[in-house]
């Protein structure tokens, strides 16, 4: 059995600010670097055999993060994970892409079935390159969220779960397919009073 550990990123001033971001390359700030901090951690016990990450920094600077807290293992960039694109919507927040397309129809947008190739293609890769290991895999909230309603039917995920800056899931592989073992688990976040779910 093969196990993903999902970690979303860190926190970044545009997460702070409740907008939007895609393929925009956003470092993290210092309150993502150190919800980063916290998940290696928190992570730290857990035996991985490597490490996959979004290409982005905010990804991989959390990826990195972590990493040195769980044996600065093997680290592989993969551009199936990065994060959708929202087109025309990136940059603005939730009210101001509902006043701007008020019919959902914005320009740019992935669309959710070339977001799912990409994320079953990922997924296939990293059960064939770590049969039966557990790898830490950290990307971003619209990306899992897509994982999530996937592998859930649509009962979570996509339109249904606001994913909190550096909350954990885990899913694993069951025959030929995977399953969600648990999503969205904040409890390495106790120590902050809010946390950040754009």
């Amino acid at each position: 059995m093969t196990t993903i550990c999902l970690v979303r990123h860190g926190e970044t001033d545009w997460n702070a600010m409740g907008k939007l971001q895609g393929r925009e390359d956003i470092p993290l700030n210092e309150r993502g670097r150190k919800q980063a901090a916290m998940v290696g951690e928190y992570l730290k016990s857990e035996q991985f055999s490597a490490v996959v990450t979004s290409p982005l920094l905010r990804a991989k600077q959390t990826a990195e993060i972590v990493n040195a807290y769980i044996g600065d293992l093997p680290l592989a960039v993969d551009r199936d994970f990065i994060e959708k694109s929202y087109g025309e919507a990136s940059g603005l927040t939730i009210s101001e892409r509902d006043q701007k397309f008020p019919e959902g129809n914005i320009p740019g947008l992935e669309p959710f079935d070339h977001i799912k190739e990409r994320v079953i293609r990922g997924l296939d890769q990293v059960k064939t390159s770590h049969p039966n290991k557990n790898v830490l895999l950290v990307a971003h909230g619209g990306l899992i969220n897509v994982i999530l309603a996937l592998l859930s039917n649509g009962k979570i995920g996509t339109g249904k779960t606001k994913l909190f800056n550096t909350c954990i899931s885990h899913i694993a592989t069951k025959d030929d397919s995977w399953q969600i073992i648990d999503y969205n688990c904040i409890d390495h976040l106790s120590r902050f009073g809010k946390v950040t779910s754009i």
